[in-house]
């Protein structure tokens, strides 16, 4: 799984892939941490969120949204995430991440998730996501 930053007009994008829908989910969740920071502390607790929505597009952006809550209101940096996504049904993802305090880096702040040029499509190697984020 791999990820890109990239410059959109005043935004920063993510581009990123991965083998599995997950791995591109984590991809895209790693490029947000690396939107905010050029280098991330070994410090912070795990934590864990659940995300449930009706299309694979939604819960991609509720994931990365409920990632930019729980930085407000936890007053961390989520990095090092781990997702599982069951799709039986309602989609369900499970995550959990490493909480940096942002008092602990040099951050810039990422307003939130846009569905702005928002792609996430299934490629013949797995999966390509494209994520705008409003800065």
């Amino acid at each position: 799984m791999t990820f890109e930053l990239r410059e959109h007009t005043a935004d920063v994008a993510v581009e990123a892939t991965g083998e599995a829908l997950a791995d591109v989910f984590e991809a895209v969740a790693s490029g947000l941490s690396a939107a905010h920071c050029e280098s991330i502390p070994e410090t912070g607790d795990r934590f864990t969120v659940t995300v449930c929505a009706e299309s694979r597009e939604a819960l991609l952006f509720d994931y990365l949204d409920e990632l930019i809550y729980q930085r407000d209101v936890r007053g961390v940096l989520p990095v090092d995430h781990r997702v599982s996504i069951d799709e039986d049904g309602t989609l369900t993802l499970d995550a959990s991440a490493r909480g940096v305090s942002v008092g602990d880096i040099e951050a810039r702040e990422i307003k939130a998730v846009t569905y702005s040029e928002m792609a996430l499509e299934r490629t013949p190697s797995g999966w390509r996501a494209y994520v705008v984020f409003d800065v």
